[in-house]
């Protein structure tokens, strides 16, 4: 049997995995996180044009789900402490949803570590604006929780979108509720403690003390991470370009062109570099 990749981070043992060859770029996923989810950064265009480490998060899929509180910094040291394990003094990141906070604060919290920085579908938190607080859904039934996701998502999933798109509005709630790991030990915990420490994200008296190139990318449909919250963060960080794309909270997988955009920003003079051993 092949053995599993983990990482001995910190105080907990990561599961991770890594695609394609070029310059190093640190993937960072959001709340629902877990590499055995189809698809991910791995199957993405990505790792065409670099060398692309991703990972479960603490609490979420084959990564220790430690039954004590999780905080925002825990987060960003574990993405430092990844890289660490890669032997990658810097590397490109790129932070999708509760991955684009975690990116926030880690290259606040290490800002000599990350090269260029791509934040998708994410926000600031405090005065600059919160994406949903997904920790006052856990207590719904599967289905409300489902269908109120679904309708978040993607704003344009309206009552009478659904009505005239049956099948695919079935399929649509079948991937919110369907949950394969449900029954896996702490699964539940680890989803819990990422909500609270999610719950605390704020950033926005700092973003000013980001130096490194940064994209922020949106969707024009996404109830999650608003537009405005987009163009907060780009109004508040120095030197940001901010790009709207046709699609929701997964615009990644909806519009073609944002990909393109993503590796265009990454690779253009990346510098990168190795560890001494």
């Amino acid at each position: 049997m092949k053995a599993m990749p983990y990482l001995r981070v910190r105080d907990i043992d990561i599961y991770f995995d890594r695609a394609g060859t070029g310059a190093p770029l640190l993937a960072i996923s959001g709340s629902r996180g877990d590499l055995r989810r189809k698809p991910n950064l791995l199957e993405s265009p990505l790792p065409k044009a670099f060398d692309v480490l991703a990972y479960d998060q603490r609490g979420l899929g084959r990564t220790s789900k430690p039954d004590k509180a999780y905080s925002m910094i825990d987060y960003a040291d574990d993405a430092a402490a990844v890289m660490d394990a890669a032997a990658w003094e810097r590397a490109n990141v790129i932070g999708v949803s509760f991955g684009g906070m975690v990116a926030l604060e880690s290259v606040l919290r290490h800002p000599d570590r990350v090269a260029k920085l791509a934040i998708c579908c994410t926000s600031a938190g405090g005065a600059g604006g919160a994406s949903y607080p997904h920790h006052t859904l856990q207590e719904l039934p599967a289905d409300e929780r489902a269908r109120l996701m679904v309708s978040i998502s993607d704003t344009r999933c309206d009552a009478a979108w659904a009505a005239e798109n049956p099948g695919r509005m079935g399929e649509l709630l079948s991937g919110w509720k369907d949950d394969p790991f449900a029954d896996e030990p702490g699964h539940q915990t680890g989803i819990t403690r990422m909500l609270q420490a999610r719950r605390e994200h704020d950033t926005w008296e700092r973003l000013e003390r980001i130096r490194c190139p940064v994209l922020i990318c949106g969707g024009r449909y996404d109830g999650i991470a608003l537009p405005a919250s987009q163009e907060r963060m780009a109004s508040r960080i120095r030197g940001a370009s901010l790009r709207m794309f046709e699609g929701g909270h997964l615009f990644l997988w909806q519009d073609s062109a944002a990909f393109s955009e993503i590796v265009r920003f990454l690779g253009e003079n990346s510098f990168w570099g190795r560890r001494s051993e």
